[in-house]
């Protein structure tokens, strides 16, 4: 059975915002081999059209970027939304019944499949289904925005920090 993990970048006053932290080297690094070994990823509307930028060849990327590139486009992608009709290539709507599909990826799939949006988190954290949190804590402050914690939830354990780049520390949480 996969293991659920919600995993975003956020600022020390808890907000995420992609455009807000470029990662050094070290955490690229971290990500492209995350993105290599995950069972797939969950998205909701707005996150998963932040990251088909992904799917275009952008002649200005570096190795780095190829590879991730690469890595994101080889990883099943599934996506929650009420609005958009279709999704790119590697990428499946899922149906109306969010907890059923959820639990069913669960099932089907061995290893982590990672949930990417705020508000989808909060939804699958309100079913039960999210297994870990994995918080990619940045050394800024925003001030405002989207915060990483859409609304309410179960209280956590701390499990596991590590320190990622010279900025960087991953916290990882599971519920209490």
């Amino acid at each position: 059975m996969a293991k659920l993990v919600y995993a975003l970048n956020q600022s020390l006053d808890g907000y995420v915002d992609h455009m807000a932290f470029a990662p050094d080297p070290a955490l690229f690094r971290h990500f492209i081999d995350d993105v290599r070994g995950l069972a797939g990823s969950i998205y909701g509307r707005r996150m998963y059209e932040v990251m088909r930028y992904w799917d275009d060849e952008h002649p200005e990327w570096d190795a780095p970027r190829r590879d991730y590139a690469a890595a994101w486009r080889n990883m099943p992608k599934w996506v929650a939304s009420r609005t958009l009709e279709s999704v790119g290539p590697n990428a499946t709507l899922l149906g109306e019944d969010l907890e059923a599909a959820v639990r069913e990826l669960k099932a089907r799939h061995e290893g982590v499949i990672e949930v990417s949006g705020p508000e989808l988190a909060h939804s699958l954290t309100g079913l039960g289904l999210v297994d870990e949190y994995r918080m990619y804590l940045h050394p800024g402050v925003l001030g405002g925005g989207k915060p990483y914690f859409a609304g309410p939830r179960p209280p956590l354990r701390l499990v596991a920090s590590e320190r990622i780049g010279e900025q960087v520390i991953r916290l990882t949480y599971v519920p209490a």
